[in-house]
């Protein structure tokens, strides 16, 4: 399942971001992947698709971060996916 991951900076917490970011990586459990990310122009949200079976793997990956960082996570479909639904009603 796809979820979209919406984190969001703490005041000056960039650069110790990238930091940790650059020195231990995602520090995520395996199954779960990260898909791609997109980050505003201020260095203040970023918006991150995920992929997981296991949504509880969340809570494990948020644990390294939540110093810095505050997460919302939704569960989403594709486009194509809802196309594909909507196509059956």
């Amino acid at each position: 399942m796809l979820y979209m991951v919406y984190e969001r900076f703490k005041e000056g917490a960039a650069p110790e971001i990238y930091r940790r970011l650059r020195e231990k990586g995602r520090m995520m459990p395996e199954g779960l992947d990260y898909v791609s990310s997109w980050i505003d122009l201020d260095l203040t949200k970023c918006y991150q698709l995920m992929q997981t079976e296991d949504a509880s793997l969340f809570e494990l990956w948020t644990g390294n971060w939540k110093d810095l960082m505050e997460f919302e996570i939704v569960p989403v479909r594709t486009s194509s996916e809802v196309v594909e639904m909507m196509n059956t009603l």
